[in-house]
């Protein structure tokens, strides 16, 4: 079984030694992580972050962060901010990212910072908006 820990400015909002495996966003692409998986450290990016513990899923909307693999199968996850589905308003979600992207439209010579934070904050809105949509969708079954 693999240890996970995943960690937010505000603290451990995920701990669990029993989870079968873990799919997460990465900068290369999405990987799936079982038990003696390899070390490895990678960036995370925006997106879905799947907890499988056999029985039931886990599901999380991340935004960018790092997840550092260790032996032992043990893995940390440090990200900017992580919510479990059932804890995403989804109608602030959506308004968010509709906020962000009309932003985009109005401002014609924004800086590449500037373009790159508001292209962040979009990301991150659409993963909370998928992430709360699959669990609406399994509450309605």
């Amino acid at each position: 079984m693999v240890h996970l820990i995943i960690a937010t400015p505000q603290g451990t909002i995920y701990e669990d030694k029993q989870i079968k495996s873990l799919t997460v966003p990465t900068a290369a692409g999405v990987i799936t992580i079982m038990d003696d998986h390899i070390p490895l450290v990678s960036i995370i990016t925006a997106g879905e972050l799947i907890i499988d513990k056999g029985d039931h899923q886990v599901e999380l909307a991340v935004s960018k962060g790092i997840i550092e693999i260790r032996r032992e199968s043990e893995i940390h996850i440090l990200a900017d901010t992580a919510e479990r589905a059932e804890e995403i308003d989804l109608a602030r979600a959506e308004e968010a990212r509709q906020k962000a992207i009309e932003y985009l439209k109005k401002k014609q010579d924004i800086a590449d910072v500037e373009f790159a934070r508001v292209q962040a904050k979009i990301e991150k809105e659409l993963a909370r908006i998928n992430v709360a949509k699959k669990i609406s969708k399994t509450n309605l079954n």
